[in-house]
């Protein structure tokens, strides 16, 4: 429908729309704050005077939307009012940086400054330029945490207003929305605006989905008014008679989170029970909250039998967020299930605009350590920026949407997890040096290993090691941002330290075959091994991937005319800056399947086609042996569901990076200090780990049997010489079973 209205019109329209945002801030504004909001108003109106939406309305419409959403929605005061007044103003007009900090000051102009930022990046469409983009937004954080809530709340403009847009576009916005910006604000304590955003999302993602779940939702509206009438009609004379001041109202279920649990459990809308909750909202003494929180509960649950299974309490415990409410399941009216939230009035307003009414409630000094503590949990996932931009913003997404669990610690104290955090997840947690160092726990006063998955309520004391250090199978069960982030540094220094020996290695092998170590040398033996970079050539010499009969091999073919041709050829490797990246290539070079990661023959499946590095499962079958299936596989949800038994583990890995766990019978004659040369000789050579030693001496003679870890049988051979010389050792011989 084309636009047409008047100028006057429009000029009517802007100054009611202007009157709106004054009327509803969340917080009281001086008249300082009202002289600089009117001033930011006017700034960004003649800013931009000549733009016009996709809509044909006038552009100063969007600025006012995304202030009012700061300011009724997250309920930030009026520096971030003007802010987002003056968002867009740096990067569409004449408008430059010195001017916003020349008259509304230095805080004013660094949040422009960091929205302006975002808003340049977010135009690529690679997706690799797209994570960085990311990235670079929510390291924001460090900066000032407005930028990222006002960009939240430009973002839920832009969903709301998008429908004059080519689909494409609404598309890529959408995906895009519900990938970071629906997490982001679930993180940030926004939950009104997360699911305005995931439902907008869906809307234009799988738009029939979405119109058929709200059709249902809305022909359904009067069917939940009655019910919870009937509901309140039980409960109302008790909580009036306890004198309780306090309103019942609905809250229907999000289109996406039915949608999400319609896949989920692969069921219709019709048999999805809880698509609406119950809340009580009831006014209390701060002081006197949680007292009434359970006697509100207590009178529930004295009218309608609780589910136990199904409470939680996030008032005694609230979520890092802030969140606080006690959640229970009862069986209500009509022999339904009914899920009944019971909060205070403060309870319900931090429930509905998050981070800013969490503060409002603190005194002066409460509010600056509690927003520097909220601001360090959120910036445990932004450490180590140096990682791979994509992993990096799909870790920060593990920590989004996480469940969270509470663990004691020995002293007692309780600290948040992500649900399914492990032991080792829980040590990177309390300190990195006892992360990297972890080697057990003792989880309720029992040994457990380091990949047992953590209960709420668990007490866990970890155990450490001097000598342990990360593995790259730890990566396999960390479900946290900040332990993924420490294992994969170490890993690139341990990495990077093997190469270093290579690279030396390598010099003293090529001279003895007469070839000097040089760049041109490097891209041939690289392009040789099909490697990509000179690091991932070192580290495979200094591991033992690389053997001397394969350098002899290389040196001969170098000579004859084959290998000059194949020369030419190579000039096409990459240049010394690329050779010389830190980052080693993943030569997705083997498949292992189950827990223990056996090598079993199988066959690529014709369904999905996956190719080395894809995300796999192996599939049983009766006849054909282990079919390798991608886990996105149009059959996948389906022989999961019907064959869940018959499903196996299946991985890509570069066997060179992999460790292997070997068994060796040492015996001889039984000298003074034999067994710690025995243990340095293995812990310093090449790497290797120990994870067993049982070693017995009996009449001057003593038989040992060893469990280590290498990465291949040349680091094994070398391993077993070394062994061999140390005085009194007899014999070494690798055996088959432990």
């Amino acid at each position: 429908m084309a636009y047409t209205v008047s100028i006057e019109e429009e000029n009517k329209e802007i100054a009611a729309r202007y009157k709106d945002l004054l009327k509803g801030t969340y917080q009281r504004l001086t008249a300082q704050d009202k002289k600089d909001i009117r001033k930011a108003f006017e700034r960004a109106l003649e800013a931009h005077s000549d733009q016009r939406r996709k809509t044909g309305e006038p552009y100063i419409y969007h600025p006012i939307a995304v202030a009012k959403i700061v300011a009724y929605e997250i309920g930030l005061g009026p520096t971030s009012i003007v802010a987002a007044l003056l968002h867009d103003v740096v990067e569409d007009t004449h408008y430059t940086l010195e001017d916003i900090e020349g008259e509304f000051g230095e805080t004013v102009a660094r949040i422009v400054n960091g929205l302006t930022k975002i808003s340049r990046l977010s135009k690529e469409q690679d997706a690799s330029i797209q994570a960085e983009n990311f990235r670079k937004m929510i390291l924001t954080l460090h900066d000032d945490v407005r930028v990222i809530l006002i960009k939240v709340a430009d973002r839920l403009h832009n969903m709301q207003t998008m429908d004059a847009m080519p689909e494409y576009k609404q598309q890529k916005i959408a995906s895009e929305t519900l990938y970071i910006y629906a997490p982001l604000a679930h993180r940030l304590g926004l939950y009104n605006i997360k699911t305005e955003l995931e439902d907008l999302g869906l809307k234009y993602t799988e738009s029939e989905v979405y119109n058929d779940i709200l059709s249902k939702i809305e022909d359904s509206k009067e069917d939940q008014e009655k019910y919870i009438k009937s509901f309140s009609k039980v409960i109302k004379t008790s909580l009036t008679k306890e004198g309780f001041s306090y309103k019942i109202k609905g809250r229907t279920k999000s289109i996406y989170s039915i949608r999400k649990k319609m896949r989920a459990q692969s069921v219709s809308y019709d048999e999805i029970y809880d698509k609406f909750a119950i809340r009580i909202i009831y006014k209390s003494e701060q002081t006197q909250e949680k007292f009434d929180a359970w006697k509100i509960y207590s009178i529930v649950t004295d009218h309608f039998q609780p589910n136990p299974t199904r409470l939680r309490d996030w008032i005694t415990q609230p979520k890092t967020t802030g969140y606080e409410s006690l959640h229970i399941t009862v069986m209500g009216p009509l022999g339904k299930w009914v899920e009944v939230q019971i909060r205070s009035e403060r309870m319900d307003e931090i429930a509905e605009k998050g981070y800013a009414a969490h503060y409002k409630y603190k005194n002066a000094s409460e509010k600056e350590s509690g927003l520097d503590t909220w601001l360090n949990r959120l910036k445990e996932t932004l450490e180590n920026p140096d990682v791979n931009a994509v992993d990096f913003v799909e870790d920060f997404k593990l920590n989004l949407y996480a469940d969270e669990i509470f663990i004691f610690t020995p002293r007692g104290d309780l600290k948040p997890m992500p649900s399914n955090a492990t032991a080792l997840d829980f040590a990177f947690s309390i300190h990195t040096e006892i992360g990297m160092r972890c080697r057990g726990a003792r989880i309720n006063g029992k040994l457990k290993p380091i990949n047992h998955v953590l209960k709420s309520g668990d007490q866990v004391e970890i155990i450490t090691a001097a000598q342990q250090k990360p593995k790259l199978r730890w990566l396999d069960f960390v479900v946290t941002a900040r332990a993924r982030a420490r294992i994969k540094a170490s890993l690139r220094e341990e990495q990077k330290e093997i190469a270093k020996e290579g690279k030396e290695v390598l010099t003293r092998k090529l001279r003895s075959l007469k070839l000097s170590l040089n760049e041109p040398l490097v891209n041939e033996l690289v392009g040789y091994f099909k490697l990509k970079t000179s690091q991932d050539l070192f580290f495979r010499v200094g591991n033992g991937s690389i053997e001397n009969n394969q350098l002899k091999e290389f040196a001969s073919q170098r000579s004859n005319a084959f290998f000059n041709f194949f020369k030419k050829r190579m000039r096409n490797t990459p240049d010394a800056a690329t050779i010389h990246k830190e980052e080693i290539n993943e030569n997705y070079d083997m498949l292992v399947f189950g827990k223990e990661e056996e090598q079993l023959d199988y066959t690529l499946a014709k369904c999905c086609n996956p190719i080395a590095g894809d995300k796999v499962f192996g599939f049983l079958t009766i006849n054909e042996g282990i079919k390798v299936h991608k886990k996105d596989c149009p059959n996948a949800v389906s022989l999961q569901a019907n064959y869940a038994y018959r499903i196996m583990q299946a991985k890509w890995i570069d066997s060179t990076q992999q460790d292997f766990n070997v068994f060796l019978h040492v015996s001889g004659t039984d000298k003074f200090g034999l067994v710690s040369q025995l243990t340095r000789v293995i812990s310093t050579n090449m790497h290797v780990n120990i994870h067993n030693l049982n070693i017995s001496g009996s009449d001057g003679v003593f038989d040992g049997r060893i469990t280590i870890s290498v990465k291949n049988n040349q680091q094994l051979k070398k391993l077993t010489e070394n062994i061999k010389k140390i005085d009194g050792i007899e014999k070494v011989e690798r055996i088959y079973k432990q």
